[in-house]
């Protein structure tokens, strides 16, 4: 179940991203390369729906930039970017509990 979450939040993150930064709500019309923060995500996506323990154990650290990305802009902009964000947050979260609880449990 927990390696069920964390991929399923780590596949969800990136596709908000890359929606988000191409499609949704872009900096700038059009799309913009803020997309290109999806891929440190696909770095550690093999890993994880293999279940490497080292994997969850490295990317648990990676996920906290988009949290923090997410809490900014969570407060720093209004509209669909603002939700946007909130989801990030969520999703961060979610992955972060997951990969943390995984590690523990295959300790």
């Amino acid at each position: 179940m927990l390696r069920r979450a964390a991929s399923g939040a780590l596949v969800a993150l990136i596709l908000l991203c890359l929606a988000w930064e191409l499609w949704l709500a872009p900096l700038r019309p059009g799309g913009s390369l803020v997309a290109l923060k999806a891929l440190p995500l696909a770095f550690p996506l093999p890993g994880i729906l293999g279940g490497k323990r080292y994997t969850y154990q490295w990317s648990s650290m990676l996920i906290l930039a988009y949290f923090a990305e997410g809490a900014t802009r969570a407060w720093s902009e209004r509209g669909a970017s603002q939700l946007l964000a909130g989801a990030e947050i969520l999703l961060s979260l979610v992955f972060f509990a997951a990969t943390v609880a995984y590690a523990r449990s295959t300790r």
